[in-house]
């Protein structure tokens, strides 16, 4: 099997192959494919030196399976032109979110969707992934009507630009700005572009993308702010259920849920936090508790790594599936 990614010298690249590595994902050939800026640089992966080539090499070499973390207008562009040489695109940007045509994957939920048909694939937005993880289950046992979440974003959601913002900030130094304001000691609500109706991008696509993966009827309203935090994506979340529950009942199904761990003791002081998620596969899950102002209402408290399930272990997983069942070649 042949790969190429696409993106292969940014975060998630990075993260993709660490984790093609970890997980042992077979291929007989890898081509790491990057912008101008970077052909010819030398990547050292499992004890061989690949040098970087750009798209109009790599659209010539075949790949069966091209993932794209390269973001939207790249993914627009080429996506459909690997398509036309034999390959299944998994992209990582918006560009093919919310188009019908297209399947929207988060495995553990919906993979199962998937066929010998599909040649693109959309991966959710990162800050999508990690809440329907915990949802997702909870949907299918007692129904949501309505989901208020605030995000508490990475600076790793943003690029390598922003994590060199927030270390210079941090010694006191000036740098280039990923931001138009500090990041260090500041959280700034302004996660992408503001749109007409007050909303950002970011914050449309937890709206959307949940109504494409889980259900159009549920009502959602989101917040996101920018943090200065590597680690990790984290959420607070309140849901308004149709049908009534037992606290006890809600940490059994999610204990029991692939991908989410239950981390839920505030008497001896555990909790999720970006701090010890980093580099980990699953989504975590606490501060499980009854919202009294609301009848069958729930708050919850999410965190996740988002350049692992948030990006590159749910595309490495949807690959993963792909081969399973013999959709690629």
């Amino acid at each position: 099997m042949k790969i190429a990614l696409i993106g292969a010298t940014g975060m998630v690249g990075g993260a993709i192959l660490d984790l093609i590595k970890e997980r042992n994902l077979l291929f007989e050939e890898l081509f790491l494919v990057a912008s101008p800026a970077s052909i010819g640089k030398q990547i050292d992966f499992l004890n061989k030196s690949y040098s970087v080539i750009g798209l109009e090499k790599a659209i010539k070499l075949n790949a069966d399976i091209a993932i794209f973390s390269a973001g939207r207008e790249v993914a627009l562009e080429w996506a459909p032109k690997f398509v036309e040489k034999g390959a299944v695109v998994i992209d990582n940007s918006s560009a093919w979110r919310m188009d019908d045509d297209k399947k929207l994957i988060i495995p553990e939920i919906n993979g199962s969707l998937l066929s010998s048909e599909d040649k693109i694939i959309a991966n959710p937005n990162c800050s999508t992934i990690q809440m329907l993880m915990v949802l997702a289950p909870i949907h299918k046992k007692y129904k949501i009507k309505r989901i208020i979440v605030s995000t508490y974003q990475s600076v790793t959601g943003t690029g390598m630009k922003a994590v060199k913002q927030l270390e210079s900030e941090s010694k006191g130094e000036n740098g280039e700005m990923a931001y138009n304001y500090p990041i260090h000691q500041n959280a700034i609500p302004h996660c992408d572009d503001f749109l007409e109706n007050g909303y950002t991008k970011e914050e449309m696509k937890l709206s959307n993308e949940t109504h494409k993966i889980l259900d159009p009827t549920i009502k959602i309203s989101a917040t996101a702010v920018r943090v200065p935090v590597i680690g990790g994506h984290s959420e607070s979340i309140n849901i308004t259920l149709l049908n009534s529950f037992e606290i006890s009942e809600i940490n059994n199904l999610l204990t029991n849920t692939s991908g989410v761990i239950v981390k839920d003791d505030p008497a001896q002081l555990k909790y999720p936090m970006p701090l010890f998620c980093k580099g980990k596969d699953e989504v975590f899950v606490g501060r499980i508790r009854e919202d009294f102002s609301e009848k069958n209402s729930l708050n919850l408290w999410v965190v996740t790594d988002n350049l692992r399930k948030g990006a590159a272990t749910n595309t490495i997983q949807i690959a993963e599936y792909l081969i399973k069942k013999g959709f690629v070649n």
